[in-house]
């Protein structure tokens, strides 16, 4: 589980497409790491795109965006292809990654109750703390919120 103003959970996962990343090598850049259930759903895509758009304004304010979901690079590949995705997305097919970020919870739905990826982001500064963590995120403004988070992290 994370807290914050600890140290972030450091991983290696494969991204479709390219290298593998490593968190803890991406330093000194501010990271936006985001958590979503699945390719190509509503609100997954509806984040990709507008994580997407605004990808000019998190990269000049110093800030890399990283998507991650338990789907394969294979499904990442054409979920980026389809949509026109510009960041990069990562497949944690084991799950060990969510698990560390307390994001694999138990969810409802429908009466239905099924594990799955709570939608959640955390702000990691450049030295690798964890600044700001948004669970169970709405996407309506969220991004914005981001932005605003990255810039105040940016002046303090």
């Amino acid at each position: 589980m994370t807290e914050i103003g600890q140290l972030a959970p450091d991983f290696t996962l494969p991204q479709d497409g390219g290298p593998d990343i490593t968190l803890s090598e991406l330093r000194p850049n501010l990271v936006v790491l985001y958590f979503y259930p699945r390719d190509d759903t509503s609100g997954c895509t509806k984040q990709a795109i507008g994580f997407t758009e605004e990808r000019a304004a998190f990269r000049d304010a110093g800030a890399t965006i990283i998507g991650v979901s338990r789907d394969t690079v294979q499904k990442h590949a054409k979920f980026r292809e389809k949509h026109g995705l510009g960041i990069a997305l990562l497949s944690d097919e084991d799950g060990q990654v969510c698990e560390n970020y307390g994001v694999w919870t138990e969810k409802q739905m429908y009466g239905r109750t099924f594990w799955g990826i709570e939608r959640s982001t955390f702000l990691i500064d450049g030295d690798g703390m964890l600044l700001r963590e948004w669970r169970k995120v709405k996407l309506k403004g969220h991004i914005e919120e981001v932005i605003a988070a990255i810039h105040a992290a940016r002046k303090g």
